[in-house]
């Protein structure tokens, strides 16, 4: 009889294994959560080799300007052709997505939210019906779908 009442506390897990086991699953994920958040506040995120630490408040304007002019090309190429569109016509624009995608495969991937932005922008300056008489297939019909989105 006395083995059996052994059998059922080891079984049950009510050792002292079994308390820590619960003890960790508690506290370690906040260990965890606490020390990545102090180690995310202590990396040198502005740049600058002389300055360890940068919090937020101590970031100039002219630091964020300066990492301002460094942007994505995608973001590069849409605010060129979204001039362009306003210079000239979504027709010409829409010939310089498919060529820069032509030239640099890696944009790609940006083609369909170029597009569509240059569909908003054409109605926004020509209105629906004649911005949609510029519409090609590039980017898979992605300038009428921005057309259509902003028109209805």
């Amino acid at each position: 009889m006395k083995h059996s009442t052994t059998n059922q506390r080891t079984r049950h897990g009510r050792g002292p294994a079994r308390r820590v086991g619960r003890t960790l699953a508690l506290v370690l994920p906040v260990v965890l959560v606490l020390s990545g958040t102090l180690a995310v506040t202590r990396v040198n995120w502005s740049g600058n080799p002389s300055n360890s630490v940068l919090t937020a408040s101590e970031a100039t304007s002219s630091d964020v300007s300066t990492r301002a002019v460094s942007r994505a090309p995608q973001d590069v190429l849409r605010d060129k052709l979204l001039l362009e569109l306003q210079e000239k016509n979504p027709g010409v624009a829409l010939t310089h997505l498919q060529e820069a995608v032509n030239g640099r495969p890696s944009l790609a991937k940006h083609c369909v939210s170029i597009a569509r932005a240059l569909g908003r922008a054409a109605v926004r300056a020509y209105g629906p019906t004649r911005a949609q008489s510029f519409a090609r297939p590039v980017c898979d019909t992605s300038f009428s779908s921005g057309v259509a989105a902003t028109h209805f």
